[in-house]
């Protein structure tokens, strides 16, 4: 176990098992240093955990929820790919789309729920550009969605 994974472990937060592609994809691609992660929904044991949209059945503080559990995901994948969280360099930007009613402009609340998942994960390596967007659907009805570029150490 590398030294993120042992921190996770002391904070009691654990990465879910990776999920498998759900069409003609993979997870995630990596070009020299950067690793390109397909977009996340919010599963945990191969079910989803959130669904609808925010403003109707889903609140602001769920869909936040929903985008921590994106975040996790998006550990396991890593973990996944990478064979190990102490790989990571920088979490470099983090696009996230939230399944919301018209008009909707609290994006960047709800997804603050993976943002700050990711700094206290990795410190300042786990602050990232980002990009909060809401629109009108997603797959599975999923609330949220992330989608994730990161930096890899050389080794």
């Amino acid at each position: 176990m590398g030294v993120i994974e042992t921190r996770l472990a002391k904070k009691g937060i654990r990465s879910p098992e990776a999920a498998a592609p759900q069409g003609a994809y993979v997870p995630a691609v990596r070009v020299g240093t950067l690793l390109f992660l397909s977009g996340t929904l919010c599963v945990e044991k191969g079910r989803l955990t959130h669904e609808g949209k925010v403003g109707e059945t889903q609140t602001v503080e769920t869909a936040y929820q929903g985008a921590r559990i994106c975040a996790l995901q998006v550990l396991a994948t890593i973990q996944a790919v990478c064979g190990s969280l102490d790989k990571v360099k920088q979490i470099v930007s983090v696009t996230g789309f939230v399944n919301a009613i018209p008009g909707f402009s609290e994006s960047p609340q709800v997804i603050n729920g993976a943002s700050e998942l990711f700094i206290d994960v990795w410190g300042d390596r786990g602050r990232h550009t980002r990009a909060a967007v809401a629109v009108t659907g997603l797959p599975k009805n999923a609330t949220v969605e992330l989608q994730v570029i990161v930096a890899l150490s050389d080794e």
